[in-house]
């Protein structure tokens, strides 16, 4: 795929990587509103993959496939951040919600059942669970998110890649939050990080999840909103020294 002097051919990326660009906008596709077409977001990675033909250099340890699957999933994730579908309230909700759980964990000593958490928040369990349907809307690929608050595509939950273009000091930072998420995930109720699994590592859908565990899609929904925001009420104040720390 380079040319004599070593240069990447364009139009052989474009033509081998297509498919690659489809795959992983299908894979977005499936958590997202129904409002999100997929050929915008194949048009956002196929930028992201014109990057990667510009910017890749052999030899930092990280194949072509690689940077390019990161780069193409960052260039999607930009585009949907673009995008603000979710109301304030629901946001506002699912911040509520998210400190609550970090309440109740600390206080108990081990993650709180959503009962506990409903109770917490003054809702019925109903209520409770409609709104984590509702806020789950808005975590698209929020594991990475976490990770990714500059606005790389640092990859799944189960890919150890550091952008190689990273500052040596920046790479030792996104490992240390990597390792923070790893523990965190350990210490979910076993359900939740069975399905932070299948989702984020093997990436099954929510039916194939729901037919996994025999629950019902809404209900893996509500689990993965749930599983979420305990990670994020763990990873909270990690990130805030992180980011602290790159101002300075």
């Amino acid at each position: 795929m380079y040319t004599a002097n070593g240069r990447m051919a364009q139009q052989d990326i474009y033509t081998e990587y297509q498919p690659l660009v489809r795959r992983i906008a299908l894979q977005l596709q499936v958590r997202l509103p129904a409002s999100v077409d997929l050929e915008d977001l194949i048009q956002a990675g196929m930028l992201g993959l014109c990057e990667c033909v510009g910017r890749y250099e052999q030899g930092h340890g990280a194949s072509f496939a690689t940077y390019a699957s990161q780069r193409i999933r960052g260039a999607m994730l930009d585009e949907l951040r673009s995008r603000d579908w979710l109301p304030r309230s629901v946001r506002r909700a699912g911040r509520e919600l998210e400190s609550v759980i970090q309440q109740l964990e600390q206080s108990l000593g081990y993650p709180p059942e959503e009962t506990q958490i409903a109770s917490a928040m003054g809702l019925e369990l109903e209520d409770y669970r409609r709104l984590l349907l509702d806020t789950n809307n808005g975590m698209v690929m929020s594991l990475d998110e976490m990770l990714d608050e500059d606005g790389a595509a640092p990859g799944g939950i189960s890919t150890p890649y550091v952008e190689p273009f990273a500052l040596p000091h920046e790479a030792l930072e996104e490992a240390d939050t990597r390792r923070a998420l790893t523990e965190a995930i350990g210490r979910l109720p076993e359900r939740e990080k069975l399905l932070m699994a299948l989702y984020y590592q093997e990436n099954l859908n929510l039916k194939e999840i729901g037919a996994v565990l025999d629950v019902t899609e809404s209900r893996v929904s509500q689990l993965h909103s749930q599983a979420v925001r305990r990670l994020q009420g763990v990873l909270a104040p990690h990130l805030v020294a992180r980011a602290g720390k790159r101002r300075r």
